[in-house]
């Protein structure tokens, strides 16, 4: 595997030879050691539900039934369920962590503060809330408790996905029977259904892998955004940084990596306060960056600048410079512990579900959550003096960067132009066709794609053709890291109608040049912003999501989370690109259902294309088709 296929990245093709030179092995060496890569696997029809097994179907022969008699259709239907089913748990355990935090805001008992007001107020009011004369704190325990009211049984549907939705998705959804109930109900039964011996229709198989897309957004992506907002602020326009040059020689390093604020938020708040105990053991101050989707939490909030996206992650300890790096949950590497063995790194777990052999485990409590965090920073402070200058080697790759493109700020940005129709620039900027459409752009890293390569020139293709595109995730990082996410990547990368309407809502906002052509709205739990951004354009235009010029993506797709949320991207009616399909080809059914059926019962599909120029000239298409629909 040649370098150049490795990283689209200078930054990381530097520390993947450094790694080499160092003889550290890192996810592309063990990427190799794999191959050839199981044929059955990729097909998606290798079956180990039962003890009689592993079975294994050839498409294209015999045998063409397991042991139990299950067809390749129902082997792959149901592994691709429960491959839904983990994607969704991720987001929904997530959510129900962050609302337990809001109740004990609430009520006191732990060192944070709701700093979002007037979202708790938003919230309640579409919630049914009286918030007229009610004290903060006794309306974000009305909230709380709606929200826990979710997981119990006993109701048609979330009262939060009620809050969220038009009534024409929900009736959509409650007419072809995936209308979820409750959030647990939902992933336990969908497991007890691809059990053996349970249902062997695929079809029937697929309907509950489209109920968990909407499981996962409304008990999970929506909810914990929301709740998040609630108690840490909605994030607002910020520059920073992005790539590995964002680490500092002189300064203490240390590196936040995982999903979860809660942890992040206070250890931005206490590198800050012990700058001078790092001073103090020869430090020029402590230096804070982060990784994957907490790197986008405190990025939005916070403006700490991005060291990288998924597959960045080893390579940031492989500079030799990271003092400290804290992980709490999700998309981290358990290779970790054996990379950071290599140089001086301390690797922190602090989550109970997510440890790490050789890692030092510090648990993260709510309740101690100042002490916990001062605990951590120190420890990197500490561990300063173990650097060794000579294997230190920072590339000088960084970007500006900008994020915190909540849906609020997005509209308080266009209320300069309309103070009284926000919505209205935009809108009439897509009738006359300046803006041509708008795309959804997220997800992960994958070994199988040279890093950032099918985000970064998908990107690029789009927006020379007057596409707006808006990001979550890894995909963030990467086009960050490719200078794209700047005032300056305008000017580079747009087409002259998109950039004459970035620019004349940037100068009525203050910026003094154009908006980004990339619009960062946060964390992938964060994609649920991009969904209340097409339901608000949806409700100006008078239409359904569906009928919108708009399309999802996810080009470098890697984890069970990206299948959820691409499912409830589908169930949206959003033609939804992805860059491989997730092992379900040996399907014939089920791929046919999922790319082209799916369509006619909610109006979204997925499409499957590696190339980021064939998806592009795919997509362009769609929007086109859409447009055209609306007679625009």
């Amino acid at each position: 595997m040649k370098l150049e296929d490795k990283s689209y990245d200078a930054a990381s093709r530097k520390l993947i030879e450094k790694a080499k030179s160092d003889a550290t092995e890192i996810v592309w060496d063990r990427y190799e050691a794999q191959q050839p890569q199981c044929g059955f696997g990729e097909l998606g029809v290798c079956c180990r539900n039962c003890l009689q097994g592993p079975c294994r179907i050839n498409p294209f022969g015999e045998p063409s039934t397991g042991i139990c008699g299950a067809s390749a259709d129902t082997i792959v239907a149901r592994n691709l369920a429960r491959m839904t089913a983990g994607g969704a748990a991720t987001h929904v355990d997530h959510a129900f962590e962050s609302v337990e935090m809001l109740q004990q805001t609430a009520s006191g008992t732990v060192p944070y503060e709701i700093k979002g007001v007037d979202k708790l107020k938003a919230i309640a009011a579409a919630l049914g809330v009286e918030t007229e004369g009610k004290e903060t704190a006794e309306l974000a325990k009305e909230v709380a408790d709606i929200a826990f009211a979710d997981f119990a049984p006993g109701k048609e549907t979330m009262r939060w996905l009620e809050a969220s939705v038009p009534e024409e998705r929900i009736e959509t959804w409650r007419n072809i029977g995936i209308l979820p109930r409750d959030p647990d109900m939902e992933i336990r039964r969908v497991m007890h259904q691809t059990t053996m011996g349970v249902d062997a229709d695929p079809v029937n198989i697929l309907l509950a892998t489209a109920k968990l897309g909407l499981v996962d957004c409304y008990s999970g992506l929506k909810l914990g955004t929301d709740i998040q907002d609630i108690v840490f602020g909605v994030p607002q326009p910020v520059k920073t940084e992005a790539n590995l040059g964002v680490l500092e020689k002189d300064m203490v390093n240390i590196v936040v990596h995982g999903h979860i604020p809660f942890l992040s938020e206070k250890i931005v708040e206490w590198a800050r306060k012990l700058e001078d105990e790092a001073i103090a053991v020869g430090a020029k101050g402590i230096k804070l960056s982060g990784l994957c989707c907490t790197g986008n939490e405190v990025l939005m909030r916070q403006g700490v600048a991005s060291a990288g996206n998924y597959l960045s992650q080893e390579l940031a300890i492989v500079t030799g410079a990271v003092d400290l790096m804290v992980v709490d949950v999700q998309c981290i590497m358990p290779s970790l512990a054996q990379v950071a063995s290599c140089y001086h790194t301390k690797l922190v777990t602090t989550h109970e579900i997510g440890k790490i052999p050789g890692a030092e485990h510090v648990p993260f409590a709510a309740e101690t959550a100042d002490e916990d965090a001062a605990r951590i920073v120190r420890m990197g402070i500490e561990n300063f003096k173990n650097r060794d200058a000579a294997r230190v080697m920072i590339p000088s790759d960084k970007a500006e960067m900008w994020g915190g493109f909540s849906v609020e700020s997005i509209v308080g940005a266009l209320s300069q132009v309309d103070a009284e129709n926000p919505l209205k620039p935009l809108v009439d900027n897509i009738v006359a066709g300046n803006i041509r459409g708008a795309v959804g752009i997220v997800g992960c890293n994958n070994a199988r794609f040279t890093q950032d390569e099918v985000i970064v020139n998908l990107a690029k293709e789009l927006l020379k053709n007057n596409v707006l595109i808006v990001v979550t995730g890894c995909v963030a990082h990467a086009l960050g890291k490719a200078g794209i996410m700047s005032p300056e990547g305008a000017k580079k990368y747009a087409g002259e109608g998109l950039l004459a309407v970035l620019t004349a809502v940037g100068e009525a906002a203050g910026l003094g040049g154009p908006l980004p052509p990339v619009l960062h709205m946060g964390s992938c739990v964060d994609n649920s912003r991009i969904g209340d951004l097409l339901i608000a354009l949806a409700g100006y235009l008078g239409v359904a999501v569906k009928d919108l010029p708009v399309a999802a993506s996810a080009p470098e797709l890697a984890h069970e989370k990206a299948v959820s949320i691409g499912t409830w991207a589908v169930d949206m009616g959003l033609f939804t690109h992805i860059g491989m399909a997730p092992f379900c080809l040996g399907g014939p059914t089920v791929a046919k259902v999922l790319t082209d059926d799916i369509e006619g019962l909610v109006g979204g599909k997925f499409y499957v294309e590696p190339d980021p120029y064939k998806a592009a000239q795919a997509i362009l298409a769609r929007i086109d088709e859409k447009r055209a629909g609306l007679n625009i």
